[in-house]
């Protein structure tokens, strides 16, 4: 499976903590009300598993599965009593729509509902606690690369150090008064961290008066594919559409936030397993077909595996059918051109339908892929055009896709010079921070009118 951070652990296991709370006390006081166990058949227990998968649907909707780090308690608490509360109306909307709400007893409904809310604050204010106390043992922090003046590199570690619990450490700093010794430090750093890293954010701490100098290291920055802050004076701050955020008690422009969170990124997410699922088992005998095509006619292996940048620039493996006959790469991913000896027959009329591509089904059901997004270019590539195209490694900062709006633009195949890269990477982009559901459908609808031929080897 793909590899997952704290974050994302904590995240899946309080949403499956918060539905098995709510379906524990709703059959809890089920079997022990008088009579209710024997009076009524399947309705209570359609009615209990609705609530408990709903509860956490309607948190990511507030945000309350957001990373807890730099949060206040009552923030957090706020955001679950919310959810709590649009749970229970929403429920009550629903019986009284169908009418069906004389079936159920009040004192069952009350004291499910009470007994949720009360068990989901205790146990976020324990595990709070818990985790206030593990980061300020030194446990669970974010390691973070520091970039501004040396003074205040004094006050950013000071801040820290009254709060442990925050779980945040400078692991390396950036900080001269030079500010083009700083610039040439920041672009060394960018290449080397485009795929590995030390640290997990970058924060810029500059006066507004430094606006210039902010903005240039923003531009550099934008290689990296981690979260950056900006840390100003905000008394004359303009957001300039960035979002906002606090941490540790200080206030931060996130100059590079990801789009698809919260609740996007959970709907994406069911799109791709739902969809892809579906897609999966329509597409299976094709797959089944080719593979065995494949096999009588270029012998095994039958499936082409390599290893590609994914999300966050992390590395997973893709397949595909197997288009070329064996050969010695030298270390160097070679672009097929018109008349590529290295093609079979099979292989490129594989290549002109896009069938060569349907094995990444079972990536997306894998969690690495999605059904759309930016496709994966060869390693190799992605570390040539990091260093010529300066907004090249933001089209990782989501999951590559099978089809992408690059591709039903016709923006796919070999890339003859740097430009047609950037091209690409423009749509890439606007597919990034344009993001919709509505959006993705109408590239799945494009990729079956233009995207599976395709004319380019």
């Amino acid at each position: 499976m793909a590899p997952r951070n704290g974050s994302d652990f904590l995240r899946m296991a309080m949403c499956g903590f918060d539905a098995a709370v709510a379906m524990a006390a709703g059959s809890f006081y089920f079997w022990c009300l008088p009579n209710l166990a024997f009076a009524y058949g399947i309705e209570y227990p359609l009615l209990i598993v609705a609530g408990g998968l709903l509860l956490p649907a309607v948190g990511e909707m507030f945000g309350l599965y957001e990373p807890w780090r730099g949060r206040s308690v009552f923030s957090m608490f706020g955001a679950y009593v919310a959810s709590w509360v649009v749970t229970v109306l929403l429920i009550s909307a629903f019986l009284v729509v169908t009418q069906s709400g004389y079936i159920y007893s009040r004192l069952w409904m009350g004291a499910s509902a009470l007994s949720v809310l009360a068990i989901g604050l205790l146990a976020r204010g324990a595990l709070y606690s818990y985790l206030r106390r593990l980061r300020a043992r030194g446990r669970n922090l974010k390691a973070v690369l520091f970039i501004g003046r040396p003074e205040n590199v004094e006050q950013v570690r000071s801040r820290l150090a009254s709060m442990p619990y925050a779980g945040y450490r400078i692991e390396r700093v950036i900080a001269h008064d030079d500010e083009d010794r700083v610039l040439a430090e920041v672009c060394r750093m960018t290449s080397e961290a485009a795929f590995q890293r030390s640290f997990d954010e970058i924060w810029l701490s500059y006066p507004l008066s430094h606006g210039n100098t902010v903005k240039t290291l923003a531009d550099q920055l934008i290689a990296v594919p981690v979260n950056v802050r900006y840390f100003p004076d905000l008394s004359d701050v303009r957001l300039l559409n960035h979002r906002m955020a606090q941490v540790a008690d200080m206030f931060s422009i996130d100059l590079n936030y990801s789009p698809l969170n919260g609740p996007a990124r959970v709907l994406k997410s069911l799109e791709d397993r739902v969809l892809g699922a579906l897609l999966f088992l329509g597409f299976l005998p094709v797959m089944l077909g080719v593979g065995l095509a494949v096999r009588l006619t270029m012998g095994g292996p039958v499936l082409f595996k390599q290893y590609r940048h994914g999300l966050d620039g992390k590395r997973f493996k893709i397949y595909k059918f197997r288009t070329m006959r064996p050969h010695d790469t030298g270390g160097h991913t070679a672009q097929a051109k018109a008349g590529d000896m290295r093609i079979t027959p099979l292989g490129r009329w594989l290549r002109k339908t896009s069938l060569d591509e349907l094995p990444q089904l079972y990536n997306v059901l894998q969690g690495r892929m999605s059904l759309v997004g930016p496709r994966p270019h060869a390693m190799d590539h992605n570390a040539l055009y990091k260093d010529l195209i300066g907004a090249y490694m933001q089209r990782h900062r989501v999951k590559p896709g099978i089809t992408g709006w690059a591709q039903v633009h016709g923006l796919r195949g070999i890339t003859e010079d740097v430009s047609d890269m950037e091209k690409r990477i423009e749509y890439d982009l606007y597919y990034i921070n344009n993001w919709s559901l509505g959006l993705d459908l109408k590239i799945l609808l494009l990729t079956i009118t233009r995207g599976f031929v395709n004319d380019k080897p």
